[in-house]
């Protein structure tokens, strides 16, 4: 009865296919899909030499004596949360191999053991990742799309994934393009404007299980709109700031993001490498919040609700933005878009 329940639930959730476009340049880009503040899958955008290229045995010698500090768990779906994972080290070549292998001769944890590496910069504390610093002779055969001016450039970050690896749920604090380069990956994508419903633990959902959650736990997750893409070698996926998104690789595959700042640059913590940190007038406003929640507990627990939910009112007034555009709102804006 309770598994019946569970499935009846997730079948309301509200399914949507993230919009395609295809034949984009820049001014396509900047023009009609960038405004819309929407996840879009772009195809046909040249990623230069590595989609011939990339092959495990190309990979293992171009780095293959690089070491690379990775991911590595038991299982396959990750969960940054609760850290079910180990960090190891590897030289590169021995890292491409374990993880396109499915079952391992030499191991950590498991024969079975799932693999992700995001590389980092040089001084992973001060400096983001950048393939042409990181892997300078693989990033000769990667074309950074042209679609956004190179003075906005953060960083440009290398990931691989064993098959069936699945990252957490989380947002970025800049816009993003996910190149696929190869392998198929599924991505799971959540408005900013449903993050009530996905039980947030910092940038993080609680919620691990996105297919099968345990909805009498996270009861309010099934209200989420679930917008959702299968990436082919050769996509690239735009996630703008703030999108939550959940990625399962379906094959091993190697792709690249690249982030660029969206908002001025002294908006962002000059400390922070990875690019997910909250604004600076964001922190700012979350250590006021907490200062306001913590004088309300001088009050008894009815004044502390009453008032709470006066607060609540106020911020829904002056701060939240209208209703999204419905989710075809790109469908009538040129031959381009594909469903």
């Amino acid at each position: 009865m309770y598994i019946f329940t569970k499935k009846l639930k997730m079948e309301n959730q509200n399914r949507i296919p993230v919009p395609v476009y295809t034949a984009v340049d820049k001014d396509v880009f900047t023009q009609k899909i960038y405004p819309l503040r929407h996840p879009a899958v772009l195809k046909g955008v040249s990623l230069g030499p590595c989609l011939e290229k990339w092959s495990v045995d190309y990979l293992c010698e171009k780095g293959c004596e690089k070491e690379v500090k990775i991911h590595v768990s038991s299982v396959p779906q990750m969960d940054f949360l609760h850290k079910n994972f180990l960090y190891r080290t590897l030289k590169f070549g021995q890292f491409v191999r374990r993880a396109s292998e499915a079952k391992h001769s030499e191991f950590f944890i498991s024969e079975n053991e799932s693999y992700y590496l995001r590389s980092l910069g040089e001084d992973a504390r001060k400096e983001p990742a950048d393939l042409r610093k990181q892997f300078p002779e693989l990033a000769e055969d990667f074309h950074i799309p042209p679609f956004f001016e190179p003075e906005k450039f953060f960083s440009s970050v290398f990931r691989i994934s064993s098959c069936g690896l699945q990252l957490w749920t989380h947002y970025d604090v800049m816009d993003n393009l996910l190149a696929q380069v190869t392998g198929r990956k599924r991505v799971v994508l959540y408005s900013p404007q449903d993050a009530e419903y996905l039980y947030l633990s910092g940038d993080k959902s609680e919620v691990l299980d996105i297919d099968t959650p345990d909805v009498e736990r996270y009861p309010e997750f099934v209200k989420a709109q679930r917008f959702e893409c299968i990436l082919e070698p050769g996509d690239l996926l735009f996630i703008p700031a703030l999108w939550f998104h959940n990625t399962l690789a379906l094959q091993f595959g190697v792709g690249v993001n690249v982030f660029w700042r969206h908002l001025p640059e002294n908006s962002y913590d000059k400390k922070d490498p990875y690019g997910n940190k909250d604004p600076v007038a964001v922190a700012r406003a979350l250590q006021a919040l907490d200062r306001a929640l913590g004088i309300l507990d001088e009050l008894p627990a009815d004044y502390r609700d009453f008032y709470a939910r006066r607060m609540v009112l106020r911020v829904r007034s002056r701060a939240y933005s209208t209703p999204p555009q419905s989710e075809g709102a790109g469908a009538d804006r040129g031959e381009s878009v594909e469903h």
